[in-house]
């Protein structure tokens, strides 16, 4: 009996080690979807991939940074609204309204007011082939100028979502799913060798 427990007692110490090597890494991983800490992590370059490959094919209307462009992705995916992201990166509501529709990521219930409905949309969609601006907009519909401006930015930022069939959207989705993935398979993982080392063995060994 004594051998056995010496041998499940090494065991355990094994895997503590190792879970207290692992955890380095689970809470880099962790941080990954937190507050800004630099440039170097790797969901970090994927996501810088999307935003270049985004630059070379639309102009980008606000001028955040390329790791606020991230932190914003991370936020927005977080659940977090628009007032919620400009207090964390220090902007404006309307700087990250901007910034959203930069990256296509437009929500279902983004609040145009109650004037702007399914018809209005349909018709600033046909305005804006003939490239109407935002005061003959918002003449036409009877809107005030910001409520129209706000749509017309709304549908073109959709209108280019489109036309590459949501790809960029895509892309942000899958690089977080990713991560995501690989905090839990790794908090997984330790968990298992833990309870398989701990099987049958005392609950208070002494080290």
């Amino acid at each position: 009996m004594e051998g056995l427990m010496d041998n499940k007692t090494e065991e355990l110490r094994d895997i503590f080690l190792d879970v207290a090597d692992e955890e380095t890494v689970t809470e880099s991983q962790e941080a990954e979807r937190g507050s800004l800490t630099g440039d170097d992590r790797p969901v970090d370059g994927r996501l810088r991939g999307v935003l270049e490959e985004m630059r070379e094919k639309f102009t980008f209307a606000a001028e955040l940074s390329d790791e606020e462009y991230c932190e914003l992705v991370r936020l927005f995916y977080d659940g977090a609204d628009d007032g919620e992201i400009a207090a964390a990166l220090s902007r404006s509501p309307e700087e990250i309204f901007a910034a959203r529709l930069d990256l296509h990521l437009i929500r279902d219930d983004d609040p145009l007011g109650d004037a702007v409905g399914a018809s209005e949309l349909d018709a600033i969609h046909a305005m804006l082939a003939t490239e109407d601006s935002a005061a003959t907009i918002a003449e036409e519909l009877g809107l005030d100028e910001t409520t129209a401006e706000r749509a017309r930015a709304m549908v073109e930022a959709e209108n280019r979502a489109r036309r590459v069939s949501q790809r960029f959207r895509t892309s942000f989705e899958e690089i977080l799913t990713d991560a995501d993935l690989a905090v839990d398979l790794t908090g997984g993982a330790r968990e298992d060798g833990l309870e398989e080392a701990t099987e049958g063995a005392e609950v208070d060994v002494d080290f």
